[in-house]
């Protein structure tokens, strides 16, 4: 048991401390602004050596509009910790124990220990200082690799809103367990994670297509306006896969070599579909009601009125898209279910002897919460995976104007359907035409994206728009 010194300062105080600190960091919403911190909530984890101080802050940016809460673990520290100059926060003095080094303390392996233990152990973290206003604590809840512990820890850099460690793990016999990605979330918001939500109902469903989950960390924190408290998830640990490579590098190896993939693609159908059968069996379906319908339309054309202003010459044919679009609302629809959300070869490994490997099902981040938890169209999913292999072939297109992948990824893109149809039915023209909508959405987001950020990508999903058009168009008249 850590010994409580009431009545202790710091100085600087940990607000103090932080805020100055947070605003460099990648995961800092308000880039340009100050933030104006507020603990809303937090807790400590225990050091079984009693020699680092461990606290959780759960901090409110009240400069920001929409107000953002941070997740803030810091460990402090009597001296130094070896190597771990750049997780500095900084130096505080202590009233009682003198100066203290107050890291960032995913970088801490103390932390990282007593982290995945509150996690696998499914116990409550111990609450030395009462959380501010709602006092509540975190909760461990774990799913799988019991009794096992930390051996090493390191952070992965350059992530932009997690920040993910990654354990090396042993057995409570000595020998070496399945190693653990834990990702902390840094900005929170009220409501489970997708991410933890999707893959621990595919872990219990038995699939092998995911990472397995080991469990995750839940926690309270007061709203911003103090009237109530709001519940959300603060890390997840899961299964890590090391030394491979994902499937977006081995398509561009295969693009550039004018290499066979269609083998490849259809397996990748049929793993997405065997990942949409379990999912609808774990979490359940629901129909799709006219609101649904016409919130997707409305979705699709306002899209189509942002990408037009965007590149002016998308303008002379929306007359003609928008009455395209519209035609989805009259076909029958599959049932809304849980589903990835931000689907593309990024997100899927290629592990030996076990095949495609899907991950990060945390939807597509700008997206609030409560909609990325929304039941969705499977359909979404085919989509944003028909875009990806169109982008392999572009992106090898411009690195050497002479290969032309325009075959190899139409010979991708009916691998994939096939593939998904091998285990979820063939799709009907009705259920194509919702495919050929979504892939138009993806294309829309895609072109205001690289107008802003990548213009020599544009052509990438300008050919899409215009080849997706005359499709819709097409069947239109028919």
């Amino acid at each position: 048991m850590a010994i409580i010194h009431h009545g202790a300062r710091l100085e600087p105080s940990k607000i103090e401390l932080v805020t100055g600190w947070v605003e460099g960091q990648r995961w800092y919403a308000g880039k340009g602004r100050t933030p104006r911190l507020r603990r809303v909530g937090g807790f400590r984890l225990e050091d079984p050596d009693g020699e680092v101080g461990m606290e959780t802050l759960l901090l409110l940016d009240e400069t920001a509009s929409p107000p953002v809460v941070y997740q803030v673990p810091l460990t402090y520290r009597g001296a130094p910790l070896a190597g771990a100059d750049r997780a500095l926060v900084g130096t505080t003095e202590h009233s009682v124990l003198g100066p203290r080094w107050v890291y960032d303390a995913p970088h801490d392996p103390v932390y990282a220990r007593s982290l995945v233990a509150t996690i696998l152990s499914s116990a409550d973290t111990e609450d030395a200082e009462a959380s501010v206003g709602s006092n509540v604590l975190a909760h461990g809840h774990a799913t799988g690799q019991l009794g096992c512990t930390v051996v090493t820890s390191s952070v992965l850099t350059g992530e932009q809103s997690n920040t993910s460690v990654i354990c090396q793990m042993e057995a409570g016999d000595g020998t070496a367990a399945q190693p653990l990605i834990v990702k902390v979330f840094r900005t929170l918001q009220e409501g489970d994670n997708p991410d933890v939500v999707v893959q621990s109902a595919l872990t219990q469903a038995g699939s092998t297509r995911v990472p397995t989950s080991a469990g995750h960390l839940s926690g309270a924190w007061d709203s911003p306006d103090g009237s109530r408290t709001e519940h959300g998830h603060l890390a997840f640990a899961q299964e890590f896969i090391p030394g491979v490579e994902d499937a977006w590098r081995v398509a561009l190896v295969a693009a550039a070599a004018g290499s066979d993939f269609a083998e490849r693609a259809r397996d990748l159908g049929a793993v997405t579909a065997e990942i949409h059968r379990d999912l609808a069996s774990r979490l359940g379906t629901e129909e799709a009601d006219r609101g649904a319908r016409e919130r997707l339309v409305a979705e699709l054309e306002s899209r189509y009125a942002a990408a037009a202003d965007t590149v002016p010459g998308l303008a002379e044919r929306r007359p003609a898209a928008v009455a395209a679009l519209r035609g989805v609302l009259d076909v029958p629809w599959p049932r809304l279910q849980r589903i990835h959300g931000d689907y593309h070869l990024g997100q899927v490994l290629d592990v030996p002897d076990r095949g495609w490997v899907v991950l990060d099902f945390e939807g597509e981040p700008l997206r609030p919460l409560a909609e990325r938890n929304l039941p969705d169209l499977p359909e979404r999913d085919i989509a944003g995976m028909l875009r990806s292999f169109d982008y392999a072939a572009g992106s090898v297109r411009l690195a050497d104007p002479s290969v032309d992948a325009t075959n190899w990824a139409a010979a991708c893109r009916e691998s994939f359907l096939t593939g998904y149809a091998s285990v979820a039915g063939p799709h009907d023209d009705a259920r194509l035409a919702l495919v050929r909508a979504l892939e138009l959405d993806k294309a829309l987001y895609e072109v205001v994206y690289e107008a802003r950020n990548r213009p020599t990508w544009l052509p990438i999903p300008l050919a899409a728009i215009h080849r997706l058009l005359d499709d819709l168009e097409d069947k239109e008249r028919t």
